[in-house]
């Protein structure tokens, strides 16, 4: 019998999530976002919080604040992964049997494309071509295919993203139909809801710092009743 996350204290809350839910947090960067939530929990123990990073790296490029957040986190509880790619996460050792309430990424992004000028200098695809807006979609995309066989009934993936062009063409809504996932929500994201949160750029020499969220939405999905799904996948098909 699965044990209860809520030990006997009431339930606290945040925004869009409960010390009472499961919630699997991906793509930390110094895992400020994760200690918000646990310090509003008073408890880390209902969480599991994820890097793409090795503990060294994240301890390195977030020397900041990742130190203090890893340390108060794992006192609070929390079960923290690194060197987790989202597209196999699934099939972590640790992840594999388990399932959420919640799944969180927060601003995911590919990484740039590079290449070589004419001039021999390494420049990389802005944010609008065509190129590097693939690349993030083909990342969300398989997110989502790893995420939905990780929720439970009632779960939800959440992804906090810029909805401004040429964020928009990322057409999130449309990669997580393809996964068996419906918008139940697009719900307006603003940082000072989640104190002490910094997001991050996450890769390159700037990794560590942050950037300006503009206009941008928590996207709620849930699954598709099988049926449905499997109407849809027919008719796309």
């Amino acid at each position: 019998m699965e044990k209860a996350i809520a030990d006997t204290k009431q339930e606290k809350r945040i925004m869009h999530y409960s010390s009472n839910q499961k919630i699997l947090l991906v793509g930390e960067g110094n895992f400020s976002f994760a200690s918000c939530l646990a310090k509003v929990f008073g408890s880390a123990k209902n969480m599991v919080a994820t890097s793409r990073e090795s503990r060294e790296s994240v301890l390195a490029q977030y020397s900041d604040a990742a130190p203090r957040n890893l340390t108060e986190l794992e006192y609070m509880g929390c079960d923290i992964l690194h060197e987790v790619d989202v597209h196999t996460m699934r099939q972590h050792p640790f992840l594999i049997d388990q399932l959420f309430d919640r799944i969180v990424f927060n601003f995911p992004h590919a990484g740039f494309v590079f290449m070589e000028s004419k001039k021999k200098k390494t420049k990389y695809f802005m944010e609008n071509s065509k190129r590097q807006i693939k690349l993030h979609q083909d990342l969300v995309r398989r997110f989502f295919a790893s995420a939905c066989e990780m929720l439970k009934e009632s779960g939800e993936v959440h992804v906090t993203h810029k909805t401004a062009y040429p964020f928009s063409e990322w057409e999130i809504v449309k990669l997580a139909g393809e996964a068996g996932l419906y918008l139940v929500e697009e719900a307006s994201f603003s940082r000072e809801d989640y104190p002490g949160y910094l997001n991050k750029r996450g890769s390159g020499k700037k990794c560590n710092r942050t950037f300006p969220v503009g206009q941008c939405s928590t996207y709620k999905f849930a699954k598709l009743p099988l049926l449905e799904f499997s109407f849809t996948t027919i008719k796309i098909m």
